[in-house]
C-alpha cells in the first residue's frame, strides 16, 4: 500500500503573480524544468508521486494549482476561465521560472492546456506529455459519436448555472469519493486521506464554481478556440490508462494527424487517474522520455 505523503515531503510551496492572477505552486529539484498541470477536480497534489521522482532524477519539478483551484486565485465569472487565459497563466509561469523552455506534463484538463500551450507558444515548450488528454481536435471530432457523447454527459450538466454546485455540495462532494476510490484499477491509488484533501481543496470558497467554469468557458468559446488548432510537431508522449470511465480510446484515433511525432503508451491496467493508479510505471516513462529528448539523448 502507498504510504501517505505530506505536503512538506513533496517540495517547497511558492506563489507568483502572472497574467494578473496569483498562482500557488510546489517546486522541487534542480535542473531542466518540468511543469506538471493537473486536471478536474484536482490540484497540485495529483503529482505527489511524480514530483519527488523527477527531482531525484535531476529535474526541476513545478506543479501549480491552476487558476481557480486550491490556493491559487479564483477570479469570478466564466470569462475569466477562457482557455486562452489558462494558457497564458502557464506561459507566464514558465517565463517566471527563467530556465528556458520547459517540458509540460498535463493530465485531463491540464493535458488540454498543455496541447494548447504548445500550439500557441512553442517557444516555451521543449516537449509535451499528455495523460488521458487527447489533442482537443480529436476529442471534439470523437464527441460527435454516441460512444463518447454518452460518457461526456457531465459536460452538459456543468453548463447549468448554480445547480451543479448545489448538487455536489449537498452530497458532500460524493462524486470525488466515487471517482477516486472506485474508478482506479488499483484500490490503493487514493487513500481516504487523499480523498479528504481533494474535498478540502474543492470546497474552498469559489473553487468549485471556478473548476466548473473551465467547462463552461470551453463550451462558450469553442468556436474561436478551434480556429487556433494546428498539428503539434516535436517531442510528445501520450500516456493512456485504457480503463478510463470518461474517455473512450477512440479519441486517440486521430492523433497521428494532430501529433505526428507523438509516442503512444497505452496502459491496459490503469484508469483515467493513470499517474496515481500506476505511479511507478508513469514515473519511469516520464524520466525515460525526458532523457531521450536531452541534447545528449537519442
Amino acid at each position: 500500500m502507498v504510504a501517505a505523503i505530506t505536503s512538506a515531503e513533496v517540495g517547497l510551496h511558492r506563489r507568483v503573480v502572472v497574467n494578473g492572477v496569483g498562482l500557488h505552486f510546489v517546486e522541487s529539484g534542480h535542473g531542466p524544468p518540468v511543469v506538471l498541470l493537473h486536471g478536474f477536480p484536482e490540484f497540485w497534489y495529483s503529482w505527489r508521486h511524480q514530483i519527488p521522482a523527477l527531482a531525484d532524477a535531476g529535474y526541476r519539478a513545478v506543479a501549480p494549482d491552476l487558476r481557480g483551484y486550491n490556493e491559487s486565485d479564483k477570479p469570478p465569472g466564466v470569462k475569466n476561465y477562457h482557455p486562452e487565459l489558462l494558457v497564458a497563466d502557464v506561459a507566464g509561469l514558465i517565463e517566471h521560472l527563467d530556465a528556458g523552455p520547459a517540458v509540460v506534463v498535463g493530465h485531463d484538463w491540464g493535458g488540454i492546456i498543455a496541447w494548447l500551450l504548445v500550439m500557441r507558444r512553442p517557444d516555451l515548450v521543449r516537449g509535451v506529455v499528455a495523460m488521458n488528454a487527447p489533442h482537443p481536435a480529436t476529442f471534439l471530432h470523437e464527441v460527435r459519436h454516441a460512444r463518447q457523447y454518452l460518457r461526456s454527459w457531465y459536460v452538459l450538466f456543468f453548463q447549468l448555472p448554480w445547480f451543479p454546485e448545489a448538487a455536489m455540495r449537498f452530497t458532500n462532494f460524493g462524486f470525488l469519493s466515487h471517482a477516486l476510490r472506485r474508478q482506479p484499477v488499483h484500490p490503493d491509488a487514493f487513500t481516504w486521506e487523499d480523498v479528504r484533501r481533494y474535498k478540502e481543496a474543492i470546497a474552498k470558497p469559489g473553487a468549485l464554481t471556478a473548476a466548473l467554469n473551465y467547462y463552461r468557458a470551453a463550451f462558450r468559446y469553442q468556436r474561436e478556440l478551434t480556429r487556433g488548432f494546428r498539428a503539434v510537431r516535436g517531442p510528445a508522449l501520450v500516456i493512456w490508462g485504457e480503463r478510463d470511465a470518461y474517455l473512450t480510446t477512440h479519441v486517440l484515433d486521430g492523433m497521428p494527424a494532430w501529433a505526428p511525432d507523438a509516442r503512444m503508451m497505452r496502459i491496459p491496467d490503469a484508469s483515467h487517474w493513470v499517474q496515481n493508479d500506476v505511479p511507478e510505471v508513469v514515473n519511469q516513462a516520464l524520466i525515460d522520455f525526458l532523457r531521450s529528448i536531452e541534447p545528449s539523448g537519442g
